[in-house]
């Protein structure tokens, strides 16, 4: 929604006021610290904007007031400072106008303080930091209670060392989000949440997968808050669930990036030659995705359905259908001969 007023510095508006679209734009390149102006970010924008009403437009709220204090909070949370010193930061007057406080501040460590951190944090990372009462989505939040910086909470989060066992283990050309659903039974549940990526819940029945590509690719060049290589490993393991040339995986996520509000940068994050498709390639991610390859190779075909697209066993799938036809055919031919049969023995006990 634009804003018909004219404003010279349009970060002075409330949070509440929308921004133009070309406003909006050029915030969220300074809201990330890009070179350049976005052109992929309407899905996070369009979370940037739930965050702030679930956080700063409800009780009690933050000690953000405007655009610009949200940019400010931002820029001290890229920096190193620590937790404690970003409370007591954020606990200052405004600096330009000392005795005039644009919100009601109770010292550092009160409800708004946090909530001020947390809502920044959440914008910065796409990780839901902080637990808010009135929160009903699912998934995990995580705790930044000690007194790291932001960039080394979440590195001390995402610790590139594996432990579950990945010798051989390849992840083949149909290991992908569509056979996962049709194959191995899983449930997809979409989040926002980068922390929640590739994680199975529900007793190992769904599977949530983070789509947020747009974000990504921003910060593919420029995340001094994520550990080296983390956000371009991210971006591989949506090129393996999803294939930029698999036709029928891009048809069936564009279905869903319609009905869910998905981002559809995520079918565009590349495809894996075989040797990037080894489980040794990946770090941060790897455990999760044995655990998921070990989930789809014991999944075992149930309905008609399922075992026309398993084909991880080409032999296998061959000879169930071939004995299936044979099958078919046998009771097509027997079906013929008892009708022939039935007819003879009518025409012979009916003459003429």
């Amino acid at each position: 929604m634009a804003n018909s007023n004219a404003n010279p510095n349009p970060f002075s508006q409330p949070l509440t006021t929308p921004l133009a679209p070309s406003d909006a734009l050029t915030f969220l390149q300074s809201l990330l610290a890009l070179p350049k102006q976005p052109t992929n970010l309407e899905i996070y924008r369009r979370y940037c904007t739930q965050q702030v009403d679930l956080i700063a437009n409800h009780t009690p709220g933050t000690t953000l007031t405007t655009y610009q204090s949200l940019l400010d909070t931002a820029s001290l949370l890229r920096q190193s400072h620590s937790r404690s010193d970003l409370l007591a930061q954020l606990a200052k007057p405004p600096t330009n106008n000392p005795t005039q406080q644009p919100a009601t501040h109770h010292g550092p460590g009160s409800t708004q303080e946090e909530n001020t951190l947390h809502l920044t944090a959440r914008l910065l990372t796409m990780l839901r930091i902080g637990e808010i009462p009135h929160e009903i989505l699912g998934g995990r939040h995580l705790s930044w209670t000690g007194p790291d910086s932001l960039a080394d909470f979440v590195h001390s989060y995402f610790q590139p060392t594996p432990i579950l066992g990945h010798e051989l283990i390849r992840f083949e050309k149909t290991f992908n989000a569509l056979n996962l659903v049709r194959i191995a039974n899983l449930s997809i549940q979409w989040t926002d949440n980068l922390a929640d990526h590739l994680r199975l819940v529900n007793d190992d029945k769904t599977l949530r997968i983070f789509h947020h590509a747009g974000f990504l690719l921003s910060q593919e060049q420029n995340s001094p808050l994520f550990p080296d290589g983390f956000v371009c490993e991210t971006l591989q393991t949506l090129a393996l669930l999803f294939p930029k040339y698999d036709n029928p995986v891009r048809a069936w996520y564009r279905t869903q990036a319609l009905k869910h509000g998905l981002d559809y940068e995520a079918v565009e994050a590349g495809h894996l030659v075989t040797d990037d498709r080894q489980a040794e390639k990946f770090m941060y991610w790897r455990d999760r995705l044995v655990v998921l390859k070990q989930a789809y190779d014991e999944a075992r075909p149930l309905t008609i359905g399922q075992w026309w697209h398993d084909r991880r066993n080409g032999v296998q799938w061959y000879t169930f259908w071939v004995a299936l036809w044979v099958l078919f055919l046998t009771i097509l031919f027997g079906l013929v001969q008892s009708i022939e049969g039935a007819m003879q023995v009518y025409a012979a006990f009916h003459p003429g």
